[in-house]
């Protein structure tokens, strides 16, 4: 199988007039698309996305009185904080926005919770686009092999259901796809019959040339690169995969000047992430190398799950390929057997090399970052996703070919894909996990409609009213402050930090806050070694039991949590709850879908909100 993109739709690129204004077209039809992707989300996927991005961020642009989660990550250095910056910024001019425009409550607080996912729905679509970009510089500009690459993107469930989240992983994708789409993928180097057949000063005007148009292009890709490699350490296999060649390849010439951009681009970025994690953490410190440290020499990744060394074959790449995986196969196959001595006499020189070159690098990165990744014993699909936009490329070929057939059979294969495509993308996106986002919408529209209540009361007016709230879940189940919003909502829940200090000879018998409530001892001795004492919401002492409830929860009362207004938690654990909690004042007043099925029996059921009003 050969490799021989580019030629064939060479012919049809439109002029650069109409190419600019179709290029903008797209881009901005994308980012309508992503924006409604964004905004119409409604399910739970990682707590990463709120925990490791959104949670800092709103402590940074709202203080410490805010009441944000801060993991422990953030207090042992491990992640940088550039990414949480961002979404900072964001908040910071919503607030402002909202501020200026005067907007009530509740308004305010939607456009808050709204902000970050249109400020991600736009690197989404910058991934769609470049995705399609970096299709043309491959198979030629206007190219119906290109658009099979958006089109890939577009309807591809995994796009739809994460590119919009705040995790780190979506932007490190779009920005390692966009620094690839910028790197100097004409830069071979010469061959051996180039340097015996060239003079010295040909050759040499020839490279400055090429430097000329070149170095602003490579100069962004590198930044690019070396702050996807901030964002997640793990980006390094991308760039090895695709600078390591081109630094053999080229000249001498180029060699130095790839070397020095390296150096002074990644010192740059370096510098940058540096001096905003020394104003954050308030001293000296580089996250990518503790991060590297706390979860491949402390293996602590582990304590969070371990799958087997065939995970990423058998359910990483189908889950984030679904229905493209066929082509990924065929097309990734098709680049890894381009051989460039086979191919250097061909008609279409210049084109002709770069394209089949930029193909087999792609594959060769996924292949290198998928094999890498299957050595560390914790594994997630998301860690795959840098690669997922190089797959899209390299399944267009073979789509295109596909549906290029006049075979009926063929049609109704591609239809029935794309209906699984949009199935997968709507119930996972709207109906799988929602509940635990649906209970943090009715908690807060719960405490709005309390304040407008309470300061509408005579002599109340400015006067703040508390919400107090208990989450009986297993550790990170749902969306914090980024949702509650409100710092008056005083919550806590079931926690799960590692085992930091543990030797790892202790670490199979260790048990976190959450083990401890659903294991060891359980939720009935959990309840009453935590807790006050329930006499204190039976009717009986109905008295204290709204004094109780008044209180800050997460403040301890003689060395026990006070019983809050409301208990958060799922089905499974309420014959356990209505045993324990029978005759006091606590009922349910809330119960919401969350999901036909799950692998965690601690999350099985639904989400039910019991209330002491």
């Amino acid at each position: 199988m050969s490799a021989r993109p580019a030629c064939d739709d060479a012919a049809r690129a439109p002029s650069n007039n109409t190419y600019r204004a179709s290029t903008l077209g797209v881009l901005a039809s994308l980012l309508a698309f992503r924006i409604v992707n964004a905004l119409t989300l409604r399910t739970f996927f990682q707590p990463d996305e709120f925990f490791q991005a959104l949670e800092p961020a709103w402590q940074l642009a709202f203080g410490q009185d805010s009441n944000a989660w801060i993991t422990w990550e953030w207090r042992t250095q491990l992640r940088s904080s550039l990414h949480p910056a961002i979404f900072a910024a964001v908040y910071r001019a919503t607030a402002t926005v909202a501020d200026l425009c005067g907007l009530r409550l509740y308004d305010r607080a939607e456009l808050l919770i709204a902000a970050p996912k249109v400020a991600q729905a736009v690197c989404a679509a910058l991934l769609d686009y470049y995705s399609w970009r970096l299709a043309e510089k491959v198979y030629g500009r206007g190219s119906r092999t290109a658009l099979a690459t958006l089109a890939l993107s577009v309807c591809s469930p995994w796009q739809w259901f994460c590119s919009t989240r705040t995790l780190s992983n979506c932007l490190e994708t779009t920005v390692a796809s966009t620094a690839v789409y910028y790197w100097p993928w004409h830069w071979p180097g010469p061959t051996a019959s180039d340097r015996k057949s060239r003079d010295e000063a040909k050759h040499a005007a020839l490279s400055q040339d090429m430097l000329g148009g070149t170095l602003p292009r490579l100069r962004l890709s590198l930044l690019l690169a070396a702050f996807a490699c901030i964002l997640r350490p793990t980006n390094i296999l991308v760039w090895l995969s695709i600078a390591l060649p081109s630094l053999w390849q080229a000249s001498i010439r180029q060699r130095y000047i790839l070397v020095r951009e390296i150096l002074l681009c990644g010192s740059a970025v370096l510098a940058c992430s540096v001096l905003s994690d020394r104003l954050y953490y308030q001293l000296w410190t580089l996250p990518p190398l503790r991060f590297l440290y706390f979860n491949i020499a402390q293996s602590l990744a582990v304590f969070y799950g371990k799958n087997r060394a065939d995970y990423y074959l058998t359910e990483g790449l189908p889950l984030l390929l679904t229905t493209a995986l066929p082509f990924a196969v065929v097309g990734s196959c098709q680049a890894l057997s381009w051989n460039p001595v086979h191919n250097a006499g061909s008609s279409c020189a210049a084109e002709d090399v770069v394209a089949p070159r930029i193909l087999s690098r792609l594959a060769w990165a996924s292949l290198i970052v998928t094999f890498t990744l299957s050595l560390i014993s914790h594994k997630e699909v998301r860690f795959l996703y840098p690669v997922l936009p190089f797959l899209h490329v390299l399944s267009a070929r073979p789509l295109s070919s596909f549906s290029a057939s006049p075979a009926l059979s063929h049609k109704v294969i591609l239809t029935t894909f794309l209906a699984i495509n949009v199935l997968i993308a709507g119930y996972t996106s709207q109906v799988h996990q929602r509940g635990v986002v649906d209970v943090l919408s009715y908690l807060r529209y719960k405490h709005e409609a309390r304040v407008v209540s309470f300061n509408s009361g005579p002599g109340n007016g400015g006067n703040a009213v508390a919400t107090t709230v208990a989450f009986l879940m297993p550790c990170h189940s749902t969306p914090w402050r980024s949702h509650l919003v409100y710092p008056h909502i005083e919550a806590w829940a079931l926690t799960c930090e590692p085992p930091l200090d543990v030797p790892l000879s202790q670490r199979s018998t260790y048990l976190d806050e959450a083990d401890q409530f659903y294991l060891n001892p359980g939720p009935v001795a959990w309840l009453e070694k935590n807790m006050q004492s329930v006499e204190a919401v039976t009717v009986r002492g109905s008295r204290s039991g709204r004094h109780w409830g008044r209180l800050d929860p997460t403040v301890n009362v003689g060395g026990k949590r006070a019983w809050p207004q409301n208990l958060v938690f799922f089905e499974q654990l309420e014959p356990t709850m209505e045993k324990f909690l029978n005759g006091t004042l606590y009922r349910r007043c809330w119960k919401g879908f969350n999901t036909h099925f799950h692998d965690d029996w601690r999350r099985v059921g639904d989400v039910v909100v019991w209330c002491m009003d």
